[in-house]
């Protein structure tokens, strides 16, 4: 059974920082494109960062030049370093994690942890 788990989420004040981890089980996570996705209320759920099993990075670019995705294979962690967070950073941010096509029962996500950024 894949597990996906968040932690790391919490309120901060804008242009503070977090970092957050997602904890992979059940996964040959060396061979997973993993991603980290966020949600608003009322929002569609956006892409915000990814890092490929090869190590391959991209950012969208709300998040460009203040975020930073890596892994540790070895933990089979993903990491989210958030920095210079504003309010239009709060939302729920999910882990993503694929072996196989999107949508397939192989594409994996966790429940969520929330970013709150405000004074």
């Amino acid at each position: 059974q894949v597990q996906l788990v968040e932690s790391g989420g919490g309120l901060v004040q804008p242009g503070g920082s977090l970092r957050l981890s997602c904890a992979a089980s059940g996964i040959i996570f060396s061979r997973a494109d993993t991603a980290w996705y966020r949600q608003a209320p009322g929002n569609q759920r956006e892409w915000v960062a990814m890092i490929l099993s090869r190590g391959v990075k991209s950012y969208s670019d709300s998040v460009k030049g203040r975020f930073t995705i890596s892994r540790d294979n070895a933990n089979n962690t993903v990491y989210l370093q958030m920095n210079n967070l504003k309010p239009e950073d709060t939302a729920v941010y999910l882990c993503n994690a694929r072996t196989g096509p999107r949508d397939s029962e192989d594409d994996y996500w966790g429940q969520g942890t929330q970013v709150t950024v405000s004074s």
